[in-house]
């Protein structure tokens, strides 16, 4: 059940091949329709619940029964409770997340706040560890280094993996014009889904590219096998300001799924077709 969208702050081009993926192969989404009440019919393992839902848009109401109910709802900023009004530290009344600076000081001159608490910042626990770890080099060593909130790497272990590094598509335009970013993309097949001719057409690769900044990458995503594993290693060159020349002039690996990311060179804009016949 998905009360909106697909893997919201995600680039949703390649949040919504996540989801028709998942429906290919089984998956029955509910869209746009929240629970509201559980209960249980019949004791036993397994069991039996009754799960009423409501559509968010409209006054539907959806009922089904089942052996096993997940919720996956998220986390709360536990700030309301800790005494942050007696200091003045200000807070997102709605969420209880804690707006900083671009050195994670909050409106409190001496009061700072970092990891998952942070308004607007990705909740990733490696990240959170680096913004520590910097914030006490800059209080107590003399470093001047700021935390990349942005050239983040990551990745969602869906059944087929999505990895990110950068901006999403969406924040990329929004930030700097869809006349100054070019997108190049391309569905890619495994070597090993060659065989048993699996799922042609479903593992996909994009690049965000900065125009004005020698086509600067800025955004990387990745649909398929081991997507975490290629994204780190590609996230340490985005550090470095890989451009698209630099990705191009790089020799590829036959037949890995990262190669593909060597010999990108059609652009969305173009419309021109994407399919891959082979490894």
């Amino acid at each position: 059940m998905v009360r909106s969208i697909f893997l919201r702050g995600f680039d949703q081009d390649m949040a919504n091949k996540v989801g028709d993926y998942m429906e290919d192969h089984g998956i029955k989404f509910i869209k746009k329709y929240v629970p509201k009440k559980i209960e249980q019919i019949k004791k036993g393992t397994p069991g039996l619940l009754k799960v009423t839902a409501h559509a968010t848009e409209g006054s539907e109401i959806f009922q089904g029964e089942y052996n096993t109910v997940l919720l996956a709802i998220g986390r709360d900023a536990c700030t309301r409770k800790i005494g942050l009004e007696k200091v003045g530290v200000k807070i997102n009344e709605k969420t209880g997340k804690i707006p900083v600076n671009d050195v994670e000081q909050t409106n409190v001159p001496y009061i700072y706040a970092i990891g998952d608490v942070l308004e607007g910042k990705l909740e990733l626990t490696p990240l959170a560890i680096q913004a520590g770890r910097l914030l006490a080099q800059r209080l107590y060593g003399g470093s001047k280094k700021k935390c990349d909130y942005v050239n983040v790497p990551t990745t969602v272990f869906t059944p087929m993996e999505y990895g990110a590094c950068g901006y999403s598509e969406e924040k990329a335009i929004e930030k700097y014009g869809v006349k100054n970013i070019e997108v190049y993309h391309s569905y890619f097949w495994p070597l090993e889904w060659t065989v048993p001719s699996r799922d042609n057409n479903r593992c996909y690769a994009k690049v965000i590219c900065l125009i004005p900044e020698k086509q600067r990458v800025i955004g990387f995503h990745v649909l398929g096998p081991n997507a975490g594993e290629v994204t780190q290693g590609f996230a340490a060159a985005i550090k470095c300001g890989m451009t698209k020349d630099l990705l191009d002039s790089t020799i590829g690996i036959h037949p890995v799924c990262a190669e593909i990311f060597t010999t990108l060179s059609v652009t969305k804009r173009s419309g021109e077709n994407i399919l891959q016949s082979g490894c």
